[in-house]
């Protein structure tokens, strides 16, 4: 009876194990980074509750990756003029992968939810219309963002935007729900780096970069 207890007691344990290593959360601020401009404003980038889930491909190829992104990207202008500040608000991955099977490798990247919160926030022409200059919180927007890029040949590093708003004001946040991501072509693992970049209208720019998601 003892030795069934011990065996009992260490399967509590592993399993216990096993669902604290996988149930880590990405809940509240998981990156930032802060520039003083050129007019001694300070510009703040910073992504909140990122979350990559990594699926099994729809289409069921070993040669394709298949994610769902959830997460917020914030910026806060501090300082002298703030309240005038004039920019975009860019998000987007550095998708490194090791080699291809001697084919292009195509990234596809779909947002039907993306919501604003902030002070005169406007969407870039293409990704779904133009918002009052006023605090505001939208529902989701149809359509969304869809965009195709090349990657090329394996290996290598390339940095994609999927997305960008105009900013104004001294603060505002942008949040994308369930995007919905793939990668064909890869014979290796993926891994994908989320960042979020700020761009005032004077040229001065901040960009933070998240930890590498494995997409394998």
């Amino acid at each position: 009876m003892k030795a069934i207890s011990r065996v009992l007691i260490a399967l509590v344990a592993a399993i216990a194990a096993l669902f604290t290593s996988t149930g880590t959360s990405h809940a509240g601020l998981d990156n930032e980074l802060s520039l003083v401009d050129g007019q001694g404003r300070t510009l703040t980038i910073q992504q909140w509750d990122t979350f990559l889930n990594g699926v099994f491909p729809l289409d069921r190829n070993r040669l394709t990756r298949e994610w769902f992104h959830s997460g917020r990207a914030k910026y806060i202008v501090a300082g002298e003029g703030a309240e005038e500040f004039e920019g975009s608000l860019e998000l987007g991955y550095q998708i490194g992968f090791p080699w291809s099977l001697g084919v292009g490798i195509n990234f596809s990247y779909t947002t039907p939810n993306i919501a604003f919160d902030g002070e005169g926030v406007n969407v870039i022409e293409g990704v779904g219309g133009i918002l009052p200059a006023e605090g505001i919180v939208t529902p989701p927007l149809f359509p969304g963002v869809s965009i195709s890029a090349d990657l090329g040949n394996g290996p290598g590093i390339q940095e994609v935007a999927t997305f960008a708003v105009d900013v104004e004001g001294a603060e505002g946040t942008v949040a994308v729900s369930n995007a919905h991501g793939t990668v064909t072509g890869a014979a290796g693992g993926v891994l994908l780096r989320p960042y979020a970049r700020l761009i005032a209208s004077t040229g001065d720019s901040v960009t933070t970069y998240g930890a590498p998601w494995n997409m394998n």
